[in-house]
């Protein structure tokens, strides 16, 4: 039987081993992520918005 040290321990371990891989695996998403018609350094949530007045909606 394991004293509690020892299994407070492989739990430490098992949590840590558990981020290093959803860390890998956010870095891979990230990189495989299509970037569609976005250039570089352009904030896509605001690109091809033109500042100003904008048209009606109605129209």
């Amino acid at each position: 039987m394991q004293k509690q040290g020892a299994q407070k321990r492989q739990k430490e371990r098992a949590r840590q081993e558990k981020q290093r891989e959803k860390l890998a695996n956010r870095q891979e998403r990230k990189k495989d992520k299509p970037r569609e018609g976005v250039a570089p350094g352009e904030d896509p949530d605001i690109a091809g918005i033109v500042p100003g007045p904008q048209p009606p909606a109605w129209e």
